[in-house]
Parts: structure tokens; C-alpha cells; sequence
């Protein structure tokens, strides 16, 4: 219990049986998502503040026929290496479990991913054990609606019962955005306040770069990955559940086109890396997107993928070895 505390900030740690199965999750977020909409809709208190509390599941061990399916749909080597996507795969449902608890204050369905930070501080293999910890962090009012952290630990676990006591060897923090969620002024008020991301005019601006690939996106795209990811989010699964959540097409995981942008990367991204990604514009599907990846002056790689007709950016990154 002493590697719990340390590890989750001085939240209260909750260790879970397993890995929560991500179906009964969303049938949970869907349940909430919509208490959460009446709730605003008549005026009703909703939580404001993000649980003080972190999950941890011991002893996640990769399963070999989950990652060469991986491997394939992203266009990673075969190897029995984790890749940094994979981690994240097997990390999301604790995290998940985090956003489904009634203290949550926003809803699951519908929640559109803008960044992601991981850093990988040595390869994890498929006999790993792994020790896995989420929580959340960072709810602040964002110019389109609230955004959140989801941050998630994976550590190899060690010879004994004591949970997280292992090295830490991945770390990811995902930033997600409730559209339309107004939490008013108790939001700003959380301990854990994130600046909130720069408006697009802001932004730097971006012009289209030489492409070193194209990337031809099929309309079941989501649902492909949604197979391997477990995230079964409607936005990303049909045009159907996608419009009824405002989207005019269902659109592509933001971690489907950063983790293919990674394995364009290849082995040049070493054993320990910091990978980054800032989406800008969602993919809808069907697309065919332009893509370049590129070594940069400083050892690392940078990539960016853009609408190949209109050359307005989807998603922009880089990779940067330890």
C-alpha cells in the first residue's frame, strides 16, 4: 500500500480484481453521460471536481494474439516489444474505470482526445507483469467546453505482493475535452488546474510540408481499431452514433493516427522516448490523409498529418530518444 500512496500524489489508492472490461464501462458512461445531461439540463448540482481517488490493477500480462492483431492494423514490426501505443491499449480501461465513477464530472460519451504526452522509460515485453495506476487531474474550463488529464503509470512488477513497488517504465498523460460542458466557476477552483490549450488563432501556423507518406483511411477505420482498443467510443464507430454526439462522420481514433504516426517512426525512436502528440482536426472517415516524418537536428523525429486536398492539419508531433 506504501507504493500506492507514493505513486498516485497522495490520492486514494483503490486496488481493482483486474482490468475492467471495457463494454460494461461504456454501458457505464452511457448511463451517466445521460444523468449527466439531465442533471444539466434541469438545473440539477453535478460534481464539479474531479474524484480523489487512483486505481491500481497488479500483475496485466499482454496476451500474444491481442498484440500481433495490433501489430498489424498499426504497421508495427513484429516483436515480442510492447509498443508505447500497446501500453496505453492495456492502460486505458483503468483509466476508463476512473471517468465512469458517479464523482466524475463529465460525461465519457463523446469525449474528443486533443494530446498526449507518454513517456517510455525502457521496452516492456509481452511476459511482463505489469502493474497499472490512473487518476485523474487538470479539469479546467476549456474555450469549447471542460478539459481533463487522464494520467496512467504502467510499472514491471516486482518479486513481491507490493503493489507499484516495481520500476516505473511508462508514463501517459492524455488530455481529453468535454464539448459543450460547462462546469461554471467551481471548475477553475479544482487543486489540480491545467492552462488551458492555446486558441487556433494562436496557434503557429501550419503550412503543409513535403509528404513522406499517404495514408488511405477506410470508412470502418474506428471500428477496426475500436476491435483491438477496446474504445468504443460512437463517435468513432459509425456515421450514425457519430452524428447523434454532433460529429457529421464517424471520425478516427486520435490514438489509432498517433500510434500509426510511431510505427512510420520505426526503430529510430530507440528503447526509452518521449512521444508527444497536439490533434488539431478531427479525421472523418473514409479519408486520405498526407503524412511526413522526419528526423529533426536534434536526434529526435517530428510528424505531422494533414488533409491532403485543403492541407489543414490533423495532428502534429514528435518523438525525442532518452
Amino acid at each position: 500500500m506504501a507504493g500506492i500512496l507514493g505513486a498516485s500524489g497522495g490520492r486514494t489508492p483503490v486496488v481493482l480484481p483486474g482490468v475492467p472490461a471495457l463494454g460494461g464501462l461504456y454501458r457505464r458512461g452511457l448511463v451517466a453521460s445521460g444523468r449527466r445531461a439531465l442533471d444539466r439540463r434541469f438545473g440539477r448540482t453535478a460534481p464539479r471536481t474531479l474524484p480523489d481517488v487512483a486505481y491500481a490493477v497488479a500483475g496485466v500480462r499482454a496476451d500474444a494474439e491481442h498484440l500481433t492483431a495490433y501489430q498489424h492494423l498499426l504497421g508495427e514490426s513484429a516483436s515480442d516489444v510492447l509498443p508505447a501505443g500497446f501500453v496505453h491499449v492495456l492502460a486505458f480501461p483503468v483509466a476508463t474505470a476512473v471517468m465512469v465513477r458517479p464523482d466524475f464530472p463529465l460525461p465519457l460519451l463523446g469525449m474528443v482526445h486533443l494530446a498526449n504526452h507518454i513517456e517510455q522509460l525502457h521496452p516492456l515485453t509481452l511476459g511482463d507483469r505489469l502493474d497499472v495506476l490512473a487518476w485523474a487531474q487538470g479539469l479546467t474550463p476549456h474555450r469549447a467546453g471542460t478539459q481533463v488529464e487522464l494520467v496512467t503509470e504502467v510499472r514491471v512488477a516486482g518479486p513481491s505482493d507490493d503493489v507499484l513497488a516495481g520500476p516505473l517504465a511508462w508514463r501517459g498523460v492524455s488530455t481529453y475535452l468535454a464539448k459543450g460542458v460547462r462546469l461554471g466557476a467551481d471548475a477553475s477552483a479544482s487543486e489540480d488546474v491545467a492552462p488551458s490549450l492555446p486558441d487556433d488563432g494562436a496557434r503557429e501556423p501550419f503550412t503543409a510540408p513535403l509528404p513522406t507518406g499517404r495514408w488511405h483511411l477506410a470508412a470502418d477505420t474506428g471500428r477496426r481499431y475500436a476491435a483491438v482498443s477496446g474504445d468504443q467510443n460512437p463517435i468513432h464507430l459509425s456515421k450514425v452514433s457519430a452524428k447523434a454526439l454532433g460529429f457529421p462522420r464517424a471520425i478516427a481514433h486520435g490514438m489509432y493516427t498517433a500510434s500509426r504516426a510511431l510505427a512510420d517512426v520505426g526503430a529510430g525512436r530507440g528503447d526509452a522516448f518521449t512521444w508527444t502528440v497536439e490533434f488539431t482536426k478531427p479525421v472523418l472517415l473514409p479519408a486520405t490523409v498526407d503524412v511526413r516524418v522526419a528526423p529533426d537536428d536534434d536526434g529526435g523525429f517530428t510528424y505531422a498529418a494533414w488533409h491532403g486536398r485543403t492541407g489543414k492539419p490533423h495532428l502534429t508531433g514528435a518523438v525525442v530518444p532518452r
